[in-house]
C-alpha cells in the first residue's frame, strides 16, 4: 500500500485538511494545500466539496464511503503516481511501461493540463500521436479497399476497382500479377537502354551513322507503351488527380515517359533541316540519357527503396555534418598540399581549387592517381588527409543506419497494428451481428450478412 503519511482527519467538511482516496485498490491521503494548488483538478474540486452532497460526489468519484472518508476512483494507480508529482514538483514525468495516450486519458479525467508534462515526454506522445495517426490512416486505406460495393455509381464501382487494380499489389492476384509486370518492364527496358550502347548491337543508318538495333528499339517501345498505359490508367482511376499528378513517385514516372515522345516526335516529326542542327541533335541526346530515369520507377514497387529513401530525408542533419566535415578537410588538406608542393619543379598542384579535387579523392579512399604529392611533406599531408577522411565519412554512417533500421521496424509494426485493428473490428461488427439475430431481428441480420 502506497500512503502519504498525514494526522487524522478533521471534523467536518472535507476542506478543512485532507482527503483519502483509494485509486484501484491503492490507498492514499493527501493534504488539502496541496490538492489546491491546482484548484480546476477534480481531486481539488473533490476537497472542496460537501460531504453532504452526493450527487456532486458521484459525479467525481466512482465510490465514497462516508464512515471511513474515503473516495474510491476506478483508475490505473501506477499513472496516479505520476499525475500526483504534480501537486508536489509542478510537473509530470510519464514513467516507463505506460501508455502514453492512455496516460493523457488519465490527465483528462484528472483535470490536469497537459501543459505540466515535461519536455521529454511531450515529445515522446507527439511520436506515438503521429504513430496512431499512421495508424488511422492505413486503417482507413484498408477499409476503403474492402467497401468497393458501397460506391453510389457504377463510374465510381469501376474507378474503385481500377485503382486497387493499378495501385494495390496485394488486393487481388490480377494486381499482383500486374506489379510483377511492371516491375519486369523496368528492368527490361533498362536493360534494353543499356545494350543500346554496345558498337556490336548497334546498326548503321543511311547516313552511316551507328543507331540502336531495331529489336532493341522494338523493345523499348513497347515498354513505353506499357508504362505510358499504366500512367494513364492510374491517372484515370485516382481519387485525387491533382496529388496524384504532384506526388514525386508520379513525378519521376512521367519524366520517364516524356523524353521518349519528345524524342520521338523531334526523329519522325522533324524536318531533316531541323534534324541536322546541332543543337537539336544534343537535345536528343540528353533526352535519350533521361531514360536513367526509370530505374527510380522500381522504388514504387519496393518498400526497401522506399525505407531507405525516408531514412535519408530523416538523416538530413548527420548528412549535412557529414558533407560539413568534408568542405573543411577539403579545403584544409588541400591548401596545406597547395603550399607544400610549390617547391618540387614538377608539381602537379598548380592551383588551389585544382588541389580540391586531389582532397575529394584522397578523403574519400578512391585515389585515382591522376593527381599525387611529391615531397616528403606533401605525403604526410595525404596521409593524414586519408585517415581524417574515413574517420570524417565513419562518423555519421551509425545514426544514419539507426535510423533506417528504427523507421523500417516502425513501418513493419504499423502495418501489423493496421491489420490487427481491421480483424478487431470485423469481430466486433460479427459480434454485433450475432446480438442482433438473438435479439430477434431478422433484417438487420440478414443485412449485416449479405455475403453469405
Amino acid at each position: 500500500m502506497w500512503t502519504v503519511p498525514k494526522p487524522k482527519y478533521r471534523n467536518g467538511s472535507c476542506d478543512e485538511g485532507e482527503i483519502t482516496v483509494n485509486i484501484g485498490g491503492v490507498r492514499v491521503e493527501l493534504f488539502g494545500d496541496v490538492l489546491n494548488r491546482y484548484p480546476e483538478s477534480r481531486l481539488a474540486e473533490l476537497l472542496n466539496c460537501s460531504t453532504q452532497n452526493h450527487d456532486v460526489i458521484s459525479s467525481l468519484c466512482d465510490d465514497f464511503d462516508p464512515g471511513r472518508k474515503e473516495f474510491y476512483f476506478d483508475r490505473d494507480p501506477d499513472a496516479f503516481k505520476c499525475i500526483i508529482d504534480v501537486y508536489y514538483f509542478d510537473e509530470i514525468h510519464i514513467k516507463p511501461g505506460i501508455c502514453p495516450i492512455c496516460f493523457i486519458k488519465e490527465m483528462e479525467f484528472w483535470r490536469i493540463d497537459q501543459a505540466v508534462l515535461d519536455e521529454c515526454c511531450k515529445s515522446y506522445l507527439s511520436e506515438k500521436e503521429e504513430e496512431l495517426t499512421e495508424i488511422a490512416n492505413k486503417v482507413k486505406v484498408i477499409l476503403e479497399d474492402l467497401e468497393v460495393d458501397r460506391c453510389i455509381t457504377r463510374t465510381q464501382r469501376w474507378q474503385r476497382f481500377l485503382w486497387r487494380l493499378m495501385e494495390k499489389p496485394g488486393s487481388s492476384r490480377p494486381a499482383r500479377v500486374i506489379a510483377i509486370a511492371s516491375f519486369l518492364s523496368v528492368l527490361v527496358s533498362a536493360v534494353v537502354m543499356c545494350m543500346g550502347t554496345i558498337p556490336e548491337l548497334q546498326v548503321e543508318d543511311a547516313e552511316g551513322k551507328l543507331v540502336e538495333h531495331p529489336i532493341l528499339e522494338a523493345i523499348e517501345t513497347a515498354c513505353m507503351s506499357w508504362f505510358t498505359a499504366e500512367y494513364l490508367l492510374r491517372l484515370a482511376s485516382s481519387p485525387n488527380k491533382l496529388h496524384f499528378a504532384l506526388s514525386f513517385m508520379n513525378v519521376v514516372d512521367f519524366m520517364a515517359i516524356v523524353p521518349f515522345y519528345v524524342v520521338l516526335s523531334l526523329t519522325y516529326l522533324g524536318t531533316s533541316s531541323m534534324m541536322e542542327l546541332t543543337n537539336v541533335q544534343q537535345a536528343v541526346q540528353a533526352l535519350r540519357i533521361m531514360r536513367i530515369a526509370r530505374i527510380f520507377k522500381l522504388a514504387r514497387h519496393s518498400s526497401g527503396l522506399q525505407t531507405l529513401t525516408y531514412a535519408l530525408k530523416n538523416s538530413l542533419k548527420e548528412l549535412g555534418l557529414l558533407l560539413m566535415y568534408m568542405g573543411v578537410g577539403i579545403f584544409v588538406f588541400s591548401a596545406l598540399a597547395y603550399t607544400m608542393e610549390q617547391s618540387h619543379p614538377e608539381t602537379l598542384f598548380r592551383s588551389i581549387p585544382q588541389s580540391f579535387w586531389w582532397a575529394i579523392i584522397t578523403m574519400t579512399t578512391v585515389g585515382y592517381g591522376d593527381i599525387y604529392p611529391k615531397t616528403t611533406l606533401g605525403k604526410c599531408n595525404a596521409a593524414v588527409s586519408f585517415l581524417c577522411g574515413v574517420i570524417a565519412i565513419a562518423l555519421p554512417i551509425h545514426p544514419i543506419i539507426n535510423n533506417f533500421v528504427v523507421f523500417y521496424n516502425k513501418q513493419k509494426v504499423l502495418e501489423t497494428a493496421a491489420k490487427h485493428e481491421v480483424e478487431l473490428m470485423e469481430l466486433k461488427s460479427d459480434s454485433d451481428a450475432r446480438r442482433k439475430s438473438k435479439d430477434g431481428d431478422p433484417a438487420e441480420f440478414c443485412r449485416s450478412n449479405k455475403d453469405f
